[in-house]
């Protein structure tokens, strides 16, 4: 296998474990805090509102939002640590 092959192989499994674990705390908040711990999360009130049901309703999406810039700040270091930017 050529160095750069090597070094593609070496920047996919860094991209995929950093997809693996964004996409488990999207999970874990998504599916863990709006319905595995909905009744815990329902005796907190944010502005009048459960903290369960905001999960399952906004919480879970601006998770998703932050999570997709803290991607593209990760990936952009990537880039550079490998020497894919331009």
């Amino acid at each position: 296998m050529s160095e750069k092959q090597q070094k593609a192989s070496a920047y996919w499994k860094e991209n995929l474990g950093y997809l693996f674990i964004l996409l488990a705390i999207w999970f874990a908040v998504s599916y863990g805090a709006a319905i595995i711990f909905k009744d815990a999360l329902n005796t907190i009130q944010i502005g009048g509102f459960k903290l369960g049901f905001w999960f399952a309703q906004q919480g879970s999406i601006y998770v998703f939002v932050i999570l997709i810039f803290v991607y593209v700040r990760l990936m952009n270091k990537l880039d550079k640590k490998y020497g894919y930017d331009e």
